[in-house]
């Protein structure tokens, strides 16, 4: 179903009130939308891809180990982790089916779905705290570390991590909120450590530090899965990512208001720990495993001070492994739809494009473009430099390359490409501070924050030239393979006895 796409930066002229309407004709034009974790939980469940794990895995590695073997197979579920009352689970959006299938979208509609509801999105309806599950138990003055069963993860991370925590935020400017998923380091039973790239969230932490104040702030673990997608948008600032959830839903969020602060946070949440990032104060953080599959340094990060938790009756604790394939599908599909958008304002004949996983999801950006003019592709890559600072490389690609399958990008790079003819390097330009290769030349000290993830941006113009001679350019193909139904061919069953044979 075609629907309207007007540009986002644009509020007044798309007021997020006038979109019930366009939502609930999304809702009706989409299959079975997972808007509960307990009910996707099940869905996995029932169709063997969630894995129930004996009980006494080890918090402190073992745990997170077991997981890790399942990624992308089956969701890890621990009933009793180390004896703890609170299950963990992890894994349980660990591949891209999945998740188009929590839409309720075919993958192929991935995207523009992801892309409808950022453009689209549905204000959150507020419920009083009687009819919100998160607030069904309530700790003042918590241990957060007997409260709840945070893992350790990586061989040498610096003590228990969040690691799906989605960091709730109002703009001390504008009381507008802002949604991501931070790394979390628990120090102690009411303090915690917090990574803060330059982004929104650190945005508003400077506002409120700059007026000498906390910020407040929520921490949601266990949020429906498509609610965790839309946390990781790429949006302008003031822009609630908690609305696209609810385009997600085809409904409003329903959302509830911390006890201890302003922030309002999805009701259905299975855990809230709410606190304040204090104002100018530093703890160490880290060393801890990053999505690059390479340890982040130990440096002095803002502080969280814990002022309650609230959680469902009977909760469950989502942790995420660092660099594998939740936490990177998590954050890069939501910035292809992005990407994608992003694109195709400047060139409509941009068609797909895929963040890879062997890029990290983050760092290596595959483009398909119907290319009409030469020179085309360059453009194109300068703008997807343009588009997020973390992209370091930049594959232009033909519209008959899959960007989804990286062969097939290798084969286009591999016999399209001329390195002194078809490649773009920009040197100093701003890239992922979490980028291990940025730092070198760094010695043993830290570079201050303004210094930090300077990196060099590689293209490269894989597409054919528009014209050429004869078939030079044109793909080898079979008349009929795609079209041909193979298992009408097939003899099921049949079995052919060669020592039998005649002999000639």
């Amino acid at each position: 179903m075609p629907l309207p796409s007007p540009d986002p930066n644009n509020r007044a002229a798309n007021p997020v009130h006038d979109n019930v309407e366009l939502n609930i004709m999304i809702s009706e034009a989409r299959k079975t939308v997972h808007t509960d974790l307990r009910g996707w939980l099940s869905h996995l469940s029932t169709t063997d891809r969630l894995a129930v794990i004996k009980p006494g895995a080890a918090l402190e590695h073992e745990l997170v180990a077991i997981a890790k073997l399942l990624d992308g197979r089956q969701a890890a579920y621990f009933p009793q982790p180390d004896g703890h009352s609170v299950p963990v689970v992890s894994g349980f959006m660990a591949r891209r089916s999945w998740i188009a299938e929590a839409m309720g979208v075919a993958e192929s509609e991935l995207l523009a779905t992801f892309r409808e509801a950022a453009e689209q999105p549905l204000p959150s309806q507020l419920v009083p705290q009687a009819e919100a599950p998160c607030q069904q138990v309530v700790h003042r003055q918590p241990d957060v570390r007997a409260v709840l069963p945070i893992p350790t993860h990586s061989e040498h991370d610096n003590g228990p991590y969040i690691t799906a925590g989605m960091v709730i935020a109002r703009n001390p400017a504008t009381g507008v909120q802002n949604v991501s998923i931070n790394r979390i380091q628990v120090h102690g039973k009411d303090r915690m450590a917090i990574l803060m790239l330059p982004r929104h969230l650190y945005a508003f932490y400077k506002e409120a530090e700059r007026r000498g104040e906390d910020l407040p702030i929520a921490i949601v673990i266990g949020a429906d899965p498509l609610t965790l997608l839309a946390s990781q948008a790429i949006t302008q600032i003031d822009y609630d990512e908690l609305d696209i959830a609810g385009a997600l839903h085809g409904s409003p969020l329903r959302v509830a208001q911390c006890l201890t602060n302003d922030v309002h946070v999805p009701a259905d949440a299975e855990i809230v720990i709410e606190g304040r990032i204090l104002c100018d104060e530093r703890e160490m953080e880290g060393p801890f495993g990053e999505f690059p599959r390479y340890y982040s340094a130990r440096e002095q990060r803002e502080v969280i001070a814990v002022d309650a938790i609230t959680h469902r009756q009977a909760p469950i604790f989502h942790t995420i492994v660092p660099a594998e394939m939740e936490h990177l599908l998590l954050g890069s599909i939501p910035r292809e739809a992005t990407l994608l958008a992003h694109l195709q304002r400047s060139f409509p004949n941009v068609l797909d494009v895929h963040l890879s996983i062997g890029g990290v999801g983050r760092y290596h950006l595959y483009v398909k473009l119907r290319k009409t003019h030469e020179g085309q592709p360059k453009n194109v890559i300068l703008c997807a430099f343009g588009a997020h600072y973390d992209i370091k490389q930049v594959i232009v690609v033909d519209e008959d390359v899959e960007v989804h399958d990286p062969q097939q990008v290798e084969w286009a790079v591999a016999t399209r490409f001329q390195a002194d003819r078809d490649m773009v390097v920009i040197s100093g330009a701003q890239g992922s501070a979490l980028d291990p290769s940025t730092t070198l030349g760094a010695g043993d000290g830290v570079a201050p924050v303004h210094e930090q993830g300077v990196s060099a941006k590689l293209g490269l113009d894989a597409t054919r030239p528009v014209t050429y001679h004869e078939h030079t350019f044109t793909r080898v193909r079979v008349p009929g393979e795609d079209s041909i139904d193979l298992a009408a061919w097939i003899e099921s069953g049949r079995r052919v006895d060669f020592n039998s044979l005649a002999q000639s």
